[in-house]
């Protein structure tokens, strides 16, 4: 009985046994099913410099937009990471030894998956047992690389929920305005089209603001001490507000006074201008004369203070006359004053009028005392003020008119009369 019932028991404790180890059994199988460990598949490693977060195993392996394989296994080493792909028999007869891969996420918040990239006209043989690829180190690559790894940390700070919740609200607000929006659209292509012939326009009103704006940059310290004494200036104006008042009634006043006189003697103003032009154009041609003539009278008057007894015990006119026989009474036609002189502008030492051997003496004296250098006041050497001062003393001379005589004479006459030498080479 004892044996019955042991042997019972034995029997029971061998048939749990027996079913752990079929669970076991089964639950490894299923482990290395899932795993894909049964299925025949090329394992190859890829090298890479780093995997990030988004590469997970069991994620795909593409190439040129096919599944070809699947992650196994992703263990870091020294210089970075090594993956292990699992690539199908029946497709990697397609892919060369030379391919490269990159780390390319599906979306931008999925996980990431290995592309191959296969070279153009490769002739290399495919991939085989424990091969090894290289990560695609292309700048390319690199550079799209690192927009997704720069990428990530902006979506972490952005929040995707957060930002779900944004583009709901946006597409929402939008919903039902989509006519609205292309009539919006519409009108501001239209306004652009219009626009971009004035953009060259714009682009040099902005570099000339530019400019504007650096140089009241340069003189902004000048424009606030202008400011501050404006301040000073208007203050004082207040202080004196009446007294302006006053001033700007009688400048009021003084106007009005001068608008009635200008109104009552409009046609005289007019007629005089035009009747003064030609005393006008005389004076200006004898004006060269009038320095000379002006010194001249006043070295006469100590002459004529000795005449007239300035200064002396007997004052009065003192002349020595002489009585001459008469020219015979006035015929008219015969002794009618002639206007026929043709010298123009000239001057004389003390107003005596020349004689024909000394006009070129007096001449040189005259000029002399008034070119540049010599206390006269009629410009800079060669000046135009000294070629018609120097015209009209050589006219005489050469017997022509102050006009002919030409304009290079200045620079070989003037130096002579300033007492410098010339020189001709």
């Amino acid at each position: 009985m004892n044996r019955r019932a042991l042997l019972r028991k034995l029997g029971v404790r061998t048939a749990g046994v027996a079913f752990l180890l079929v669970v076991a059994l089964l639950v490894t199988l299923s482990v290395r099913i899932y795993e894909k460990d049964f299925v025949p598949a090329v394992m190859v490693t890829l090298e890479s410099g780093h995997v990030g977060n988004q590469l997970r195993e069991t994620s795909a392996v593409k190439a040129r937009g096919v599944v070809v394989g699947e992650v196994r296994e992703i263990r870091s080493v020294e210089h970075g990471a090594e993956i292990r792909l699992a690539l199908d028999p029946g497709k990697v007869a397609r892919l060369p030894r030379d391919v490269s891969a990159l780390l390319i996420p599906k979306t931008l918040f999925g996980e990431r998956y290995v592309q191959l990239s296969i070279p153009e006209g490769s002739t290399t043989p495919p991939l085989a047992e424990g091969d090894v690829i290289s990560q695609d180190r292309s700048a390319n690559a690199i550079e799209l690389e690192r927009v997704f790894d720069d990428l990530m940390p902006v979506l972490q700070a952005v929040q995707p929920q957060k930002l779900a919740s944004t583009l709901t609200a946006v597409s929402t607000a939008l919903e039902g305005r989509g006519e609205q929006i292309g009539d919006t659209l519409v009108a501001a292509a239209d306004y652009l089209e219009e626009f971009n012939p004035s953009l060259p326009q714009l682009n040099r009103t902005v570099r000339d603001l530019a400019e504007v704006s650096r140089l009241y940059g340069d003189i902004a310290p000048d424009v606030l001490d202008a400011l501050t004494d404006t301040a000073v200036t208007l203050g004082t104006v207040d202080e004196r507000g009446a007294e302006l008042d006053l001033l700007y009634a009688q400048v009021t006043s003084a106007s009005q006074d001068v608008t009635v006189f200008l109104r009552n003697n409009k046609e005289n103003l007019i007629r005089l201008a035009a009747t003064g032009r030609e005393p006008l154009e005389l004076a200006a041609r004898y004006s060269p004369s009038f320095p000379c003539t002006l010194k001249a009278l006043t070295d006469l008057k100590p002459a004529m203070d000795k005449v007239l007894g300035a200064g002396t015990s007997r004052p009065g006119l003192h002349i020595e006359a002489s009585v001459t026989q008469p020219r015979g009474a006035y015929r008219p036609g015969a002794d009618a004053p002639v206007y026929d002189a043709t010298g123009g502008p000239r001057c004389y030492p003390s107003g005596l009028a020349p004689t024909a051997g000394t006009v070129a003496a007096s001449a040189g004296d005259e000029a002399h005392a008034l070119l540049p250098g010599a206390g006269g006041d009629l410009g800079l050497p060669n000046s135009p003020q000294e070629r018609e001062l120097l015209s009209t003393l050589v006219a005489p001379e050469l017997g022509v008119t102050p006009g002919a005589v030409p304009g290079w004479s200045s620079v070989l006459i003037g130096p002579l009369y300033r007492g410098t030498e010339v020189t001709l080479k």
